[in-house]
């Protein structure tokens, strides 16, 4: 097998219409070229990375689209956007996978040439941890009508499954899968560099867990663990223990 033919024909020519279109040439060209890569492991390293910050872009441009459509009052184009968003969130989650077949110490080699680079540098990831703040703004505008609206009464005292309850479920999911994948970007982090090892920048590793505690909507987490309280009482007595009976 000629390698380099091979690795020729990856590149492409750029002069057909799917690549014009998709613009190959310089896509395919923002990795490293083999000679330059420090083991075969880099490669997937960088384009693992790349379509991370490509989803996260269609996330952020989405969730725009979701926002102007909340405020419009367009729900049923608002919920389809937000699938959009959920599946892109799967894929992420999904993909770092592909990063559990490097060995520790490939990742060594390849960690020396990010500096003090670090995924909180993501452009990506730094936009979608600032939008949610809006989000809850144009719900609480639209949904929950300026306040005429309780979370409790959309789950609870005045239930009925409607646009403010499903547009509510579409943000706690939106929440969740992004905890989702925070908590697999963790493990992939203990899996290459350890539980007590420094990241980058020297900050330990278990700073980087604080963001795993921190929720985008916490009213959507809290009206559940309320009306949990509230019907607990509900429940019915607790009964006694049940004696084993002596055998015939």
């Amino acid at each position: 097998m000629n390698r380099s033919e091979y690795e020729t024909m990856m590149r492409g020519a750029g002069q057909r219409d799917y690549e014009i279109y998709l613009n190959t040439e310089r896509l395919l060209a923002c990795q490293k070229e083999p000679e330059a890569l420090c083991n075969p492991d880099e490669l997937q390293f960088m384009i693992v990375h790349q379509v991370e910050e490509l989803w996260m872009k269609l996330m952020a441009t989405t969730l725009l689209d979701i926002h102007d459509e909340m405020l419009a009052g367009r729900t049923l184009k608002a919920l389809t956007l937000f699938r959009r968003v959920h599946i892109c969130q799967e894929m992420m989650t999904a993909q770092l996978a592909l990063l559990e077949t490097m060995s520790p110490k490939d990742y060594q080699d390849i960690r020396l040439l990010l500096g003090n680079g670090s995924g909180q540098e993501s452009p990506g990831f730094r936009v979608l941890l600032k939008m949610p703040k809006d989000l809850w703004a144009a719900y609480k505008a639209i949904y929950l009508e300026d306040g005429a609206r309780t979370l409790e009464q959309v789950y609870d005292s005045q239930y009925s499954h409607d646009a403010a309850y499903m547009i509510a479920e579409a943000l706690a999911e939106f929440d969740e899968q992004f905890q989702k994948f925070r908590n697999a970007h963790m493990q992939l982090i203990y899996r290459s560099i350890g539980v007590a090892a420094n990241s980058l920048k020297g900050r330990p590793v278990e700073i980087l867990n604080e963001g795993l505690k921190q929720k985008f909507f916490p009213e959507l987490w809290t009206v559940r663990a309320e009306m949990t309280d509230r019907w607990g009482g509900s429940y019915g007595q607790k009964r006694s223990k049940l004696e084993p009976k002596p055998y015939a």
